[in-house]
């Protein structure tokens, strides 16, 4: 029988036992490979120390013990006899997001960065008997009549998969096979758990998507102008990109709502991140603590940054807003690394205390103009720090009361930078602009104040003002 893979390229048939099941915190107990080139097999197993707790659970299903690691190597320790043993060759397991993942986060840990093509023995069984209801291994042995040595033990289930792969060959034929390896290879993968159907129901169209984890916890959300080619696309990155394979790994089910065009899914994309807080996105949260710098004249005729903080901010009203920022700290980050960078005066700008006439610490050390102590004239510090933030300033809205933008059969209403809804008729319309004070949001002002530069004049719709607009005027 093992002729029968001997001209197929080097294979590695490999199954682990870890501690868990995530790569970032759990850690590889046992792994077992079986390898296959020029006729020749190989077995290469390990227990290994995972440096943390086995769970109970975990013991019960492996029998893999703390006592029974506690002496062995660990995975840095045998790292160069692993690359060894799968270098350039197929990798082949069940599941080959989890073991492929798990392997990959343990050299990746040690600054390796492990790379393979990949075959998963559940897109293979599904490809080759997509009558058989189930795909698991149990199912795959009870099937095919395979025998175990050792269930959930790692030498155990990689010898299951190699007399998987045998059964394969034998029932269709190499060419069959290589045929269904060749596809597997060359188009993404999908999750175990996600349905090729839910897939094909994807539509190429401009819109939102939504990744759940279990129980239906929102795991990402993104959007694009064609849903199905981007949530693709995070699969086929799965097994080169480690925050796409933790995606692919968790993922249960996929929601879509289609928009009119690319601003319907930016603005609908940034509302529903801040609304179901999804774990793996970190951009486009919902943010409290907004400020900006205003500058003006203090008691010393200096033009002095003041932080104008979220309760008080007007972005779209006030004038001479520098920023904006997502907190306090960044503002202050932003406003030192300019000092530093422009040569302005620390002191001046109230980062760093200093009396009147004297230097400050930046001014010692050469990284001060000397307007702190008359070097500098102030005509001259005032028209560089107002050069510096410029391109830092809050534009304010350049309209005399709310707009329509339209995309297709839509109207998105933005009214001072704030995003009030989007309308399909004429009376929607009238309901938002009169539906009282939005909340202003710094992703969707960045994104609408670029959209806005480059629109056609007559996709923006000039609207009547609000009775109570967010800005508090009429």
């Amino acid at each position: 029988m093992a002729s029968l893979i001997d001209s197929f390229p080097p294979l590695a048939f490999v199954d682990i036992e870890t501690t868990g099941g995530n790569p970032d915190r759990d850690r590889i107990t046992e792994i077992g490979i079986i390898t296959h080139h020029d006729g020749e097999s190989h077995q290469w197993e390990q227990l290994m120390n995972p440096g943390v707790g086995i769970p109970y659970n975990i013991q019960q299903l492996t029998g893999i013990t703390p006592a029974m690691v506690e002496s062995k190597s660990s995975f840095e320790d045998l790292s160069s006899e692993i690359l060894l043993e799968l270098k350039d060759k197929i990798f082949i397991a069940h599941n080959a997001r989890f073991d492929y993942g798990f392997i990959k986060a343990s050299f990746a840990r040690m600054g390796i960065d492990f790379r393979a093509k990949v075959v998963c023995t559940v897109k293979l069984s599904r490809l080759l008997f997509p009558a058989q209801p189930r795909h698991n291994l149990d199912t795959i042995i009870a099937t095919h009549g395979l025998q175990v040595s050792s269930r959930h033990r790692a030498m155990g289930d990689a010898d299951v998969l190699r007399q998987f792969w045998q059964k394969c060959l034998a029932q269709f034929g190499e060419q069959r096979l290589r045929q269904a390896v060749q596809e597997l290879l060359q188009n993404p993968s999908l999750p175990p758990h996600i349905d090729v159907k839910l897939v094909e129901d994807i539509p190429e169209k401009p819109g939102v998507y939504i990744f759940y984890a279990e129980n239906r916890r929102p795991l990402y959300i993104g959007k694009s102008n064609s849903i199905k080619t981007r949530v693709m696309s995070h699969f086929s990155s799965a097994l080169k990109v480690r925050k796409e394979m933790k995606l692919a790994m968790q993922v249960r089910d996929i929601d879509w709502i289609e928009t009119s065009g690319e601003i319907g899914a930016l603005l609908l994309e940034s509302r529903l991140i801040k609304e179901q807080l999804p774990s793996m996105n970190v951009k486009l949260r919902r943010t409290r603590d907004l400020c900006a710098w205003q500058i003006n004249l203090n008691e010393y005729g200096v033009l002095t940054p003041t932080l104008v903080r979220h309760q008080d901010l007007q972005p779209g009203v006030q004038e001479n807003l520098y920023g904006l920022f997502y907190s306090r700290r960044e503002a202050l980050q932003t406003l030192q690394s300019l000092a530093k960078k422009n040569q302005l005066c620390e002191g001046l700008l109230g980062l760093e205390k200093i009396s009147p006439g004297k230097p400050c610490f930046g001014y010692q050390v050469k990284q001060c103009a000397g307007a702190c102590v008359g070097e500098e004239p102030l005509p001259q510090y005032h028209l560089r720090l107002q050069t510096v933030l410029s391109k830092f300033k809050v534009h304010t809205w350049p309209y005399r009361g709310p707009i329509g933008i339209q995309e297709g059969g839509q109207v998105h209403i933005i009214d001072h930078w704030c995003f009030l809804g989007t309308a399909f008729n004429e009376d929607e319309v009238f309901e938002l602009i009169q539906g009282g004070k939005a909340e202003f949001d710094l992703d969707i002002y960045k994104m609408i104040k670029k959209y806005l530069k480059t629109l056609p004049a007559q996709r923006v719709i000039q609207l009547p003002s609000r009775q109570h607009s967010s800005t508090g005027e009429d």
